[in-house]
């Protein structure tokens, strides 16, 4: 969310990552005021280890690795979707 004219945007804190059968409760969420560009850059760093993470997985046969993989692409698509919430603002 912008709060100024010149205020670069930033995070609004609507995002959650739910996991779990029911699904009732966020297994994390997104903070606000978090600056949209330092989010988005943050999800890029993630997106790179959950790829290397994916295909260590896949070579080794390892689902420790995908499941890791998982979560961290979950987290970075929250930042991701937060931030983009933030900037149409």
């Amino acid at each position: 969310m912008t709060t100024g004219a010149n205020k670069a945007p930033t995070t609004v804190g609507k995002t959650k990552f739910y996991q779990g059968e029911k699904k009732t409760q966020p297994l994390f969420c997104i903070e606000p005021g978090i600056p949209c560009q330092d989010a988005r850059e943050q999800a890029s760093e993630l997106m790179g280890v959950v790829r290397d993470l994916t295909i260590a997985g896949v070579m080794d046969d390892n689902p420790q690795l995908i499941w890791a993989s998982h979560y961290l692409s979950a987290l970075a698509k929250a930042l991701m979707d937060d931030a983009e919430l933030g900037m149409t603002r």
